[in-house]
């Protein structure tokens, strides 16, 4: 049997907080139908966001507790799928299905156009170069791709995915965070203090797709 890993190889989420406890501007976000710089992908990957944000509970059942019939011991295989190796099996699926079920809901995510085109230069970047994490070819980190952009105040974070190209297969990913000991990715998912992401997906030289998620808790 083929194995690969996929999804947060040599990634680490990223969270960046400000002192500041209220926002100079309490910028919103673009709204759905406005945010035309976002392709089909990326929309669903925002919505999927907002499902499990909003009714966290509810998202363990409906999605990841049919995922405990697709685990093999270490491996993970999908139907029809080749079979991804992970690090913890599904006792990380155990532990994201028990938080999730006692999350309380936070508020949905509006798409912003700024986080998305800082988002956008890493996608485009590592899909050039076929580098993992969150710095850039140019030395970039993640806040000072979206201060090209504008301005961010209360949170900062971002998360890369590595290997696919679903939507709910990104997020669910993030959610389980496999050998991730802190669990950054699912925190960023379901922190209340980001109100705002920008999402973009590009291919990848390596892992075929990948997903950078820049969140904020305000940006203008």
């Amino acid at each position: 049997m083929i194995s690969r890993i996929v999804s947060i190889i040599g990634t680490l989420a990223l969270l960046i907080s400000c002192e500041s406890m209220t926002s100079a501007f309490a910028n919103p976000g673009d709204p759905p139908a406005n945010a035309a710089y976002l392709n089909a992908t990326e929309r669903r990957v925002v919505e999927e966001i907002n499902t499990v944000r909003t009714d966290p509970a509810e998202y363990a059942r409906r999605f990841l507790e049919p995922l405990r019939a697709y685990y093999h011991g270490k491996l993970l295989q999908y139907p029809g799928q080749i079979a991804i190796s992970t690090n913890e099996g599904a006792k990380a699926l155990e532990e994201a299905i028990r938080v999730l079920e006692s999350a309380k809901p936070v508020p949905p995510l509006s798409p912003k156009e700024g986080l998305f085109r800082a988002a956008h230069d890493q996608a485009v970047d590592q899909s050039r170069t076929g580098a993992v994490g969150h710095s850039g070819s140019d030395g970039s980190s993640a806040e000072s791709r979206v201060n090209r952009y504008g301005r961010w105040d209360l949170a900062l974070g971002e998360n890369i995915d590595y290997g696919y190209s679903d939507a709910r297969r990104i997020v669910t990913s993030l959610l389980v965070d496999d050998g991730v000991p802190s669990r950054g990715h699912r925190i960023n998912l379901m922190n209340p203090a980001f109100k705002l992401v920008g999402i973009a997906t590009a291919t990848h030289p390596t892992y075929r797709y990948m997903c950078v998620m820049d969140f904020a808790g305000d940006f203008k």
